[in-house]
């Protein structure tokens, strides 16, 4: 059942074409751009076996120098015995496919005799599990904190809404008890939850609407540790190059709270691998790993390959014998059904080319490698599949449709993206989507860094070559694209960060440095034409402008305008009437009194707490991790977002040059001077925020308690447009206490003492406190990390059971 308008995704579920995307996993190797398009008749059989060619990475030993047909490979074992599970590994070289259905490494192993088979297999996990490499360092930042073990304390309720709102359930399966929110259905998808299956098909929508299969997770539980899985989610190219896996952009805990909720059927947490100091059984299985040719798809020991099979292009498609048939003694098995094996062999009939693909051809064919399809449309193929839709959300349901939700269609993308603005979004740094919860991954340079070339090549119509001429004269026009924005375009888009009530679009500010000139002119024109369905309006209909009166009407010109406005950036003033919003009191501005004010900020947090001082010099506290996180100076606050809209931005300080605090809370129990300094999540903080008081001038005093102690933090306006800080702890350490109280002045990746008692980090931000602390203080380095720690309570000002430190911060 759905409801008129808002759309319960669960009924739809029921009217999906092709149950057999939940039919029990068989053996068959699982490609996903194989399952969704070649098993449809959606490409070409033998484009489906150059696929599997690819991924299954039968190339790795026949050699080809097709550069499309290069092999996926296996991920590195150079860490494995540190990763992965030593019984585990056993189990999956013993039988890949019973351990992993779907699992596209082949048998090699299938035709030893048993007792030799139990032998290699000894061997060989003993080599792997003597590869060991250290985890790397995660270092912390304000909006990145790195609790100690952070591994340890994932959060399972945490890690499944990340893992079905991020994107993971584009290509994996999502849990069955998870309840997406409810979302506001489109018009296309409302028409086709009201047609029968029979209409479906009758209509050409089976494509449509058939559930696309998920690429298989495997026993997790057996095969990983917390800290395994976690790691690998942080960086999956460190073991998996190929990049068939993205980055998710994670942050510390966030890895860990995904890798508690996919382990969260581990009873316990698995013990660490014996260690093996049999020298002679991992030799043998080194040995083995290079003549079973293990080494031609996974590295490990810098081990090179030794021995290739047949080149691609002399394989016979019609032999009797191979590797496509199953069971075949002396070869790995590859479980290929028939339907694999059929395109392979038609893959290899069209050895060797006669022709190099077009580029469009080549293009296609990447994406289906990387599995794109998953996210993205590009010419009416792929995209979100219909069975995964609900999971697609916007921060807080805002309602912008599915333009709002879905990741946006690849069709013309070289057309419009600048190759510069495509290549930064695919490094991870082009960000523009953030009422989206989905997020763009990260694919490894080495396997994406073509693209951007590849899309302009692909869809490089006569038109681009004409850009510069499109808007040649930038400036002249500037002032009138001014008025041409308030025509509609700031109903829906902030400009430059600045923006009308509500508004909770795409920033027009940076857009000529992101699209072509001609794709902006022609959107413009007619948006329906390069985006059907889309939400934007177009203000020329028939080709034709509404303010007559501006530039002669011409439409071309008015265009022009706009873009050389938005070329101009900060040389222009902002459109009138977003000026006209600011003047009403949005931007909070400190007179006689402080201002405080409970917000959400970037680095600070969603319960940062930041106080404007009229002296212009600002602070804001992050009362989760209880710390100041941020400190400003100049303007404060813009409260617009804050207060009217209810997608909020965070708010951003109204100064180009924020300083950044340090992560972690400000003091610690430390057991000795070498120690760690602590860093914990909202969930295990033992600090307790305890809110706040304001004296008579308006300055806040912030109260927390830590372990024993009733904790005072005042930040006031020093001299200079300095920041006082005066903390005031009082509590005495339990009886027998083997920890000393430590406050870390500041850290960094490096400090320089300008004087004692001084310290300036590499932000230029300057620390002073009192000769009389600074004489016991210690400055240590601590993986690659550097801090100033001084040790409380103090010999000369303290009573017995309180501490007065005062702190200056300069920069």
């Amino acid at each position: 059942m759905h409801r008129p308008l808002i759309y319960c995704w669960s009924g739809i579920l029921l009217l999906l074409i092709g149950t057999s995307a939940y039919a029990e996993p068989d053996a068959a190797p699982f490609v996903s751009g194989f399952d969704r398009f070649a098993r449809h008749a959606e490409i070409e059989p033998e484009v489906g076996g150059k696929l599997l060619l690819s991924e299954l990475s039968c190339t790795a030993c026949h050699q080809t120098d097709q550069s499309d047909l290069a092999p996926k490979g296996g991920p590195r074992l150079t860490g494995a015995g540190n990763r992965l599970q030593q019984q585990w590994v056993k189990e999956y070289l013993a039988a890949p496919h019973a351990v992993k259905p779907g699992s596209t490494m082949p048998d090699v192993l299938q035709h030893l005799p048993a007792e030799e088979k139990r032998q290699t297999i000894k061997a060989l996990a003993a080599f792997l599990m003597a590869q060991e490499t250290e985890f790397p360092t995660i270092k912390a930042t304000g909006a990145n904190p790195v609790p100690y073990e952070f591994w340890k304390k994932g959060n399972v309720e945490r890690g499944q809404e990340l893992y079905h709102k991020i994107g993971c359930v584009a290509c994996h399966e999502p849990d069955e008890t998870y309840e997406p929110g409810e979302t506001k259905i489109s018009p296309t998808d409302q028409m086709l939850a009201q047609l029968d299956p029979e209409d479906i098909i009758e209509m050409g929508l089976a494509a449509k609407m058939r559930p696309v299969k998920s690429v298989p997770h495997g026993d997790l539980p057996t095969k990983y540790t917390r800290q395994a899985l976690t790691f690998f989610l942080l960086n999956p190219e460190q073991t998996r190059p190929a990049g068939r896996m993205p980055q998710l952009k994670l942050k510390a805990v966030e890895a860990a709270d995904i890798a508690a909720y996919l382990l969260r059927n581990q009873k316990t947490e698995p013990a660490e691998n014996a260690a093996n100091n049999d020298a002679a059984l991992i030799a043998e299985g080194q040995k083995r790993f290079v003549q079973l040719q293990c080494v031609n798809c996974h590295a490990a020991q810098n081990l090179k390959p030794k021995q290739f099979a047949k080149p691609l292009v002399q394989l016979n498609a019609k032999a009797a014998t191979s590797c496509i048939s199953q069971s075949q003694p002396g070869m790995p098995a590859y479980p290929l059904d028939q339907q694999q094996q059929a395109s392979i062999q038609q893959a290899l009939a069209s050895l060797p080319l006669k022709h190099k693909p077009e580029p469009k051809q080549r293009l296609a064919f990447q994406l289906l490698q990387l599995n794109c399809y998953a996210c993205h449309v590009r010419d009416k193929q792929g995209g979100v599949g219909f069975n995964r839709k609900p999971y697609f959300e916007t921060v807080n349901h805002v309602d912008l449709g599915d333009e709002g939700r879905i990741p946006p269609t690849l069709t013309g993308i070289g057309f419009k993206l600048q190759k510069k603005w495509l290549a930064k979004v695919l490094s991870g740094k082009g960000d523009l989507r953030f009422h989206m919860h989905a997020r763009m991954p990260v694919f490894p340079k080495s396997v994406v860094g073509s693209l951007p070339s590849e899309f302009e090549t692909a869809d490089n119509s006569q038109k681009l070559q004409q850009d510069k001429q499109v808007f040649p004269d930038h400036g002249k026009l500037a002032s009138a694209g001014r008025v041409m924005l308030e025509t509609g375009c700031i109903q829906c888009h902030p400009i430059r960060g600045e923006s009308m009530p509500g508004v909770v679009g795409t920033d027009l500010g940076d857009v000529t440095n992101r699209v072509h000139p001609q794709w902006f002119h022609d959107f413009l024109l007619n948006p329906a034409s390069l985006k059907p369905r889309t939400r934007m309006p177009t203000f020329f209909p028939d080709g034709k402008s509404q303010i007559k009166t501006l530039l002669d009407g011409s439409v071309d010109q008015q265009i022009a305008s706009l873009w050389s406005y938005l070329k101009a950036g900060e040389k222009q003033p902002l459109p009138e009437k977003i000026l006209a919003a600011k003047s009403k009191n949005y931007e909070l501005v400190p007179e006689k009194k402080p201002i405080i004010l409970r917000t959400f900020m970037q680095e600070a947090g969603t319960h940062a707490i930041a106080v404007g001082f009229p002296e212009k010099v600002h602070v804001a506290f992050d009362a989760e991790q209880v710390r100041p996180a941020i400190f400003w100076k100049g303007r404060f606050l813009d409260a617009q977002g804050t207060w009217f809209i209810r997608f909020a931005p965070p708010a951003i300080p109204l100064d180009k040059n924020p300083i950044l605090l340090p992560a972690g809370a400000p003091l610690a129990l430390l057991k000795n001077q070498g120690q760690p300094w602590p860093e914990f999540s909202a969930n295990d903080n033992p600090y307790q925020f305890q809110g706040y008081r304001v004296d008579k001038a308006g300055i806040p005093t912030f109260l927390y308690r830590f372990s024993e102690y009733e904790i005072e933090d005042r930040f006031a306006p020093g001299k200079k447009q300095s920041l006082k800080r005066t903390i005031k702890i009082k509590g005495t350490p339990s009886s027998g206490a083997l920890s000393k109280l430590w406050f870390r002045g500041l850290a960094g990746d490096s400090l320089k003492q300008i004087k004692p008692g001084t310290m300036k980090n590499q932000a230029g931000l300057t620390v002073s406190v009192s000769n009389a602390f600074a004489k016991t203080s210690q400055l240590r380095t601590i993986k690659d990390e550097t801090d100033w720690i001084i040790p409380l309570p103090a010999t000369d000002n303290n009573t017995a059971d309180s501490t007065t430190i005062e702190v200056t911060y300069q920069w």
